[in-house]
């Protein structure tokens, strides 16, 4: 996005036209509606943000069927324990997510793809290996074996929202004093990067983080802003929501050191839109 456009924009919202005559001013310029909409968030977010108002939340999100507080969710004829629910920032702790042999299967199936992991350049919409991470890990793509499957079909239903608005599954596997320092897992807006990343599905807007294996020591799931912490359990999981691309959602989160053994998990991130 030129500068010119990105005033046109801001310019647009202060002089109270209605987003969508500007949604269509640009596709009748020739932009897809799925990238001009991404054009128009991220630009009206920085705009929001530079001036310190508050970015305004999405209305659908990601949600488990909690409103009646239920200790259990059967999904698919698999039984979900319900351990916590948290409403800022939106977290929900499940046990039994997963079975211990669906566990032990993403590990063997994803053991010889490790690599260094790395996190997302959101300067230029790529990625690169960053100190702050220090796993290995790998990518399957979405329904590549028929456990993947099975597993994003009951994470969808858990958390009602589709399949394909999902990311494939992660596997990571970290060593002794291996981590991920605390960090947001939305795109900033305010980066130039994220434009090319949202046009394969928009933002994140959900995270699960499901434990594959019990590490003798540390290896929690640690949320700074609020002091939770969420022990590696094999067959949990950790999901939290977040309905904007700011730090008010308090999502800011990361892995703690590995004291003992190994922590292998999976994670399965949630965009507004179908992930391509």
């Amino acid at each position: 996005m030129t500068p010119e456009l990105r005033a046109w924009i801001v310019a647009q919202a202060e002089a109270g036209f209605p987003p969508e005559d500007c949604l269509a001013a640009l596709k009748n310029a020739g932009w897809p509606e799925g990238v001009a909409v991404d054009a128009m968030e991220t630009v009206l977010s920085e705009h929001l943000v530079a001036r310190g108002r508050p970015v305004p939340g999405r209305g659908h999100l990601p949600e488990p069927a909690l409103a009646h507080s239920p200790s259990r969710l059967v999904v698919d004829g698999h039984e979900v324990r319900v351990l916590l629910s948290m409403k800022l920032p939106r977290v929900v702790v499940f046990g039994g997510l997963l079975s211990d042999g669906e566990c032990d299967e993403l590990v063997a199936l994803s053991r010889q793809r490790l690599a260094r992991s790395e996190t997302v350049v959101i300067e230029t919409g790529g990625s690169e290996v960053n100190t702050a991470r220090t796993s290995e890990g790998m990518f399957f793509e979405r329904g590549e074996f028929d456990i993947c499957s099975r597993i994003e079909r009951r994470v969808g239903t858990l958390l009602n929202w589709p399949v394909d608005h999902g990311e494939g599954l992660q596997v990571l596997r970290y060593r002794p004093g291996a981590e991920y320092k605390p960090h947001y897992d939305y795109f900033d807006p305010a980066q130039p990067g994220t434009p090319t990343i949202l046009a394969r599905g928009g933002q994140r807007v959900g995270t699960l983080v499901m434990y594959l294996n019990s590490p003798d020591q540390g290896g929690a799931t640690t949320f700074p802003d609020v002091g939770l912490e969420v022990a590696p359990v094999k067959g949990n999981a950790v999901f939290f929501s977040y309905n904007a691309p700011h730090p008010s959602t308090r999502t800011l989160h990361g892995g703690a050191p590995v004291i003992a053994g190994e922590k292998w998990v999976a994670t399965k991130w949630l965009r507004e839109r179908v992930f391509r």
